[in-house]
Protein backbone atom coordinates (compact mmCIF):
# COMPACT_ATOMS: atom_id res chain seq x y z
CA UNK A 1 0.00 0.00 0.00
CA UNK A 2 1.49 3.59 -1.23
CA UNK A 3 -0.57 6.99 0.40
CA UNK A 4 -2.41 7.21 -2.13
CA UNK A 5 -4.06 3.71 -1.69
CA UNK A 6 -5.23 6.03 1.62
CA UNK A 7 -5.62 9.79 0.44
CA UNK A 8 -6.79 8.62 -2.76
CA UNK A 9 -5.59 9.76 -6.12
CA UNK A 10 -5.19 13.49 -7.67
CA UNK A 11 -8.48 13.65 -9.98
CA UNK A 12 -11.30 15.93 -10.48
CA UNK A 13 -14.23 14.93 -8.11
CA UNK A 14 -16.05 14.44 -6.35
CA UNK A 15 -15.50 10.11 -6.16
CA UNK A 16 -12.43 8.12 -6.93
CA UNK A 17 -14.31 5.19 -7.04
CA UNK A 18 -16.80 7.11 -9.34
CA UNK A 19 -14.85 9.16 -11.37
CA UNK A 20 -10.96 8.83 -11.08
CA UNK A 21 -11.43 4.76 -11.62
CA UNK A 22 -14.22 5.38 -14.24
CA UNK A 23 -11.61 7.40 -16.10
CA UNK A 24 -9.07 5.11 -16.08
CA UNK A 25 -11.47 2.22 -17.32
CA UNK A 26 -12.46 4.91 -20.21
CA UNK A 27 -8.75 5.24 -21.21
CA UNK A 28 -8.08 1.60 -20.89
CA UNK A 29 -10.65 1.17 -23.19
CA UNK A 30 -9.40 3.75 -25.76
CA UNK A 31 -5.66 2.71 -25.42
CA UNK A 32 -7.04 -1.21 -26.19
CA UNK A 33 -9.28 0.15 -29.19
CA UNK A 34 -5.62 1.42 -30.54
CA UNK A 35 -7.41 3.60 -32.92
CA UNK A 36 -9.82 6.91 -32.40
CA UNK A 37 -13.22 6.09 -31.40
CA UNK A 38 -16.15 7.33 -33.09
CA UNK A 39 -18.80 5.51 -31.28
CA UNK A 40 -19.14 4.34 -27.75
CA UNK A 41 -22.00 2.35 -26.00
CA UNK A 42 -21.31 2.33 -22.20
CA UNK A 43 -23.52 -0.10 -19.93
CA UNK A 44 -23.80 1.09 -16.29
CA UNK A 45 -23.95 -1.52 -13.32
CA UNK A 46 -25.04 -1.88 -10.23
CA UNK A 47 -23.79 1.98 -8.09
CA UNK A 48 -22.87 3.27 -11.34
CA UNK A 49 -25.91 2.89 -12.60
CA UNK A 50 -27.32 3.98 -10.01
CA UNK A 51 -25.31 6.95 -9.16
CA UNK A 52 -23.50 8.10 -12.64
CA UNK A 53 -25.37 11.70 -13.09
CA UNK A 54 -24.62 12.61 -9.59
CA UNK A 55 -21.26 11.34 -9.56
CA UNK A 56 -20.16 12.42 -12.70
CA UNK A 57 -19.44 8.92 -14.15
CA UNK A 58 -20.59 9.43 -17.37
CA UNK A 59 -18.43 12.41 -17.53
CA UNK A 60 -15.52 10.60 -16.28
CA UNK A 61 -15.18 7.42 -18.82
CA UNK A 62 -15.81 9.48 -22.01
CA UNK A 63 -13.48 11.77 -20.62
CA UNK A 64 -10.96 8.76 -20.72
CA UNK A 65 -12.00 7.23 -23.89
CA UNK A 66 -10.88 10.92 -25.13
CA UNK A 67 -7.45 9.90 -23.44
CA UNK A 68 -7.94 12.31 -20.06
CA UNK A 69 -6.04 11.22 -17.39
CA UNK A 70 -8.74 11.71 -13.50
CA UNK A 71 -7.08 14.65 -12.74
CA UNK A 72 -7.98 16.45 -16.16
CA UNK A 73 -10.34 19.46 -15.78
CA UNK A 74 -11.34 18.34 -19.53
CA UNK A 75 -13.51 15.93 -17.58
CA UNK A 76 -16.15 18.40 -16.52
CA UNK A 77 -17.13 19.22 -19.97
CA UNK A 78 -16.56 15.92 -21.91
CA UNK A 79 -19.83 14.97 -22.82
CA UNK A 80 -19.69 18.93 -25.28
CA UNK A 81 -15.99 17.80 -26.32
CA UNK A 82 -17.60 14.04 -27.79
CA UNK A 83 -19.80 15.75 -29.71
CA UNK A 84 -17.51 18.47 -31.29
CA UNK A 85 -15.11 15.62 -31.79
CA UNK A 86 -17.43 13.09 -33.69
CA UNK A 87 -17.27 10.88 -31.11
CA UNK A 88 -21.02 9.21 -30.91
CA UNK A 89 -22.07 8.33 -26.88
CA UNK A 90 -24.83 6.34 -26.32
CA UNK A 91 -25.50 5.48 -22.21
CA UNK A 92 -27.27 2.40 -20.93
CA UNK A 93 -27.90 1.35 -17.22
CA UNK A 94 -28.62 -2.85 -16.45
CA UNK A 95 -27.48 -5.62 -14.79
CA UNK A 96 -24.05 -7.68 -15.57
CA UNK A 97 -24.05 -11.18 -13.88
CA UNK A 98 -21.25 -12.03 -10.93
CA UNK A 99 -19.61 -7.91 -11.42
CA UNK A 100 -18.48 -5.71 -8.77
CA UNK A 101 -21.02 -3.01 -8.13
CA UNK A 102 -18.85 -0.07 -9.74
CA UNK A 103 -18.85 -1.93 -13.20
CA UNK A 104 -18.88 -0.58 -17.13
CA UNK A 105 -19.21 -2.42 -20.24
CA UNK A 106 -17.71 -0.14 -23.14
CA UNK A 107 -17.73 -1.03 -26.72
CA UNK A 108 -15.98 0.90 -29.18
CA UNK A 109 -15.67 1.73 -32.70
CA UNK A 110 -13.67 3.03 -34.32
CA UNK A 111 -14.14 4.65 -38.00
CA UNK A 112 -13.39 1.27 -39.87
CA UNK A 113 -16.04 -0.68 -38.21
CA UNK A 114 -13.19 -2.07 -35.85
CA UNK A 115 -15.08 -2.80 -32.86
CA UNK A 116 -13.85 -4.04 -28.91
CA UNK A 117 -15.90 -4.45 -25.49
CA UNK A 118 -13.82 -3.76 -22.36
CA UNK A 119 -15.80 -4.51 -18.92
CA UNK A 120 -13.44 -3.14 -16.21
CA UNK A 121 -14.61 -2.69 -12.47
CA UNK A 122 -13.85 0.75 -10.15
CA UNK A 123 -12.34 -1.36 -6.95
CA UNK A 124 -11.37 2.12 -4.76
CA UNK A 125 -8.95 4.64 -4.55
CA UNK A 126 -9.35 5.17 -8.20
CA UNK A 127 -7.64 1.62 -8.97
CA UNK A 128 -9.31 -0.19 -11.42
CA UNK A 129 -9.41 -4.28 -12.43
CA UNK A 130 -10.23 -5.05 -16.23
CA UNK A 131 -11.80 -8.56 -16.00
CA UNK A 132 -13.36 -9.11 -20.11
CA UNK A 133 -12.24 -7.44 -23.30
CA UNK A 134 -14.57 -8.96 -26.14
CA UNK A 135 -16.63 -11.09 -23.69
CA UNK A 136 -13.23 -13.24 -22.93
CA UNK A 137 -12.22 -13.42 -19.00
CA UNK A 138 -9.09 -11.05 -18.23
CA UNK A 139 -7.37 -9.68 -14.89
CA UNK A 140 -4.99 -6.77 -15.19
CA UNK A 141 -5.21 -3.40 -13.34
CA UNK A 142 -3.35 -0.85 -15.37
CA UNK A 143 -1.20 -0.12 -12.98
CA UNK A 144 2.35 -2.01 -14.64
CA UNK A 145 3.20 -1.84 -18.34
CA UNK A 146 0.52 -4.70 -19.73
CA UNK A 147 1.07 -6.52 -23.30
CA UNK A 148 -2.07 -8.29 -24.11
CA UNK A 149 -1.65 -10.86 -26.76
CA UNK A 150 -5.04 -12.05 -28.52
CA UNK A 151 -3.86 -15.42 -30.45
CA UNK A 152 -4.49 -18.69 -31.85
CA UNK A 153 -4.59 -21.34 -28.91
CA UNK A 154 -2.16 -23.47 -30.59
CA UNK A 155 1.05 -25.20 -28.68
CA UNK A 156 4.31 -23.30 -28.16
CA UNK A 157 2.66 -20.00 -28.75
CA UNK A 158 3.33 -19.15 -24.96
CA UNK A 159 6.60 -20.27 -24.94
CA UNK A 160 6.88 -18.20 -28.45
CA UNK A 161 5.18 -14.89 -26.51
CA UNK A 162 7.73 -15.01 -23.27
CA UNK A 163 10.54 -16.23 -25.17
CA UNK A 164 10.54 -13.00 -26.41
CA UNK A 165 9.58 -11.16 -23.62
CA UNK A 166 12.64 -12.56 -21.44
CA UNK A 167 15.42 -13.15 -24.26
CA UNK A 168 14.77 -8.62 -24.54
CA UNK A 169 15.30 -8.72 -20.57
CA UNK A 170 12.06 -7.90 -19.15
CA UNK A 171 10.71 -9.00 -16.30
CA UNK A 172 7.01 -10.36 -15.52
CA UNK A 173 5.40 -10.06 -12.48
CA UNK A 174 2.56 -11.69 -13.71
CA UNK A 175 0.88 -13.62 -16.40
CA UNK A 176 -2.68 -14.81 -17.00
CA UNK A 177 -4.30 -16.83 -20.16
CA UNK A 178 -8.00 -17.57 -20.69
CA UNK A 179 -9.28 -19.01 -24.41
CA UNK A 180 -12.67 -19.76 -25.57
CA UNK A 181 -11.79 -23.28 -26.17
CA UNK A 182 -9.01 -25.43 -27.16
CA UNK A 183 -7.67 -24.27 -30.60
CA UNK A 184 -9.75 -21.57 -30.83
CA UNK A 185 -9.35 -17.83 -29.35
CA UNK A 186 -7.26 -17.00 -26.37
CA UNK A 187 -5.87 -14.36 -24.61
CA UNK A 188 -2.60 -13.17 -22.78
CA UNK A 189 -2.26 -10.57 -20.54
CA UNK A 190 1.62 -9.86 -19.22
CA UNK A 191 2.41 -7.67 -16.79
CA UNK A 192 5.70 -6.30 -16.57
CA UNK A 193 7.90 -4.08 -14.02
CA UNK A 194 10.43 -3.62 -16.25
CA UNK A 195 11.15 -1.31 -18.88
CA UNK A 196 9.47 -2.80 -22.60
CA UNK A 197 11.32 -2.41 -26.04
CA UNK A 198 8.92 -1.44 -28.38
CA UNK A 199 10.72 -3.15 -31.30
CA UNK A 200 9.38 -6.14 -28.87
CA UNK A 201 5.89 -5.59 -30.26
CA UNK A 202 6.75 -6.25 -33.64
CA UNK A 203 8.71 -9.20 -33.04
CA UNK A 204 5.35 -10.73 -31.42
CA UNK A 205 3.12 -9.44 -33.81
CA UNK A 206 4.62 -11.08 -36.12
CA UNK A 207 4.47 -14.52 -35.06
CA UNK A 208 2.14 -16.98 -36.74
CA UNK A 209 -0.22 -17.66 -34.32
CA UNK A 210 -1.08 -13.96 -32.88
CA UNK A 211 -4.06 -11.74 -33.89
CA UNK A 212 -2.54 -8.60 -32.42
CA UNK A 213 -0.56 -7.28 -29.29
CA UNK A 214 -1.09 -3.93 -27.85
CA UNK A 215 1.45 -2.79 -25.25
CA UNK A 216 -0.20 -0.22 -22.64
CA UNK A 217 0.00 1.88 -19.27
CA UNK A 218 -2.10 3.93 -17.84
CA UNK A 219 -1.02 7.16 -16.19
Amino acid sequence: MNVFDIIGPVMIGPSSSHTAGAARIGKTAALLLDSPAVKADILFHGSFAKTYKGHGTDKAVVGGILGMDPWDSGIRTSLETARETGLSVTIHTGTIDNAHPNTVLITLTDKTGHAISVQGASVGGGNIEITKINGMEVCFTGQHTTLIVTHQDVPGTIADVTGLVAAHQTNICNFRLNRQEKGGTAIMTIEMDSDFDKGLLSKIQALPAVHSAILMKLS
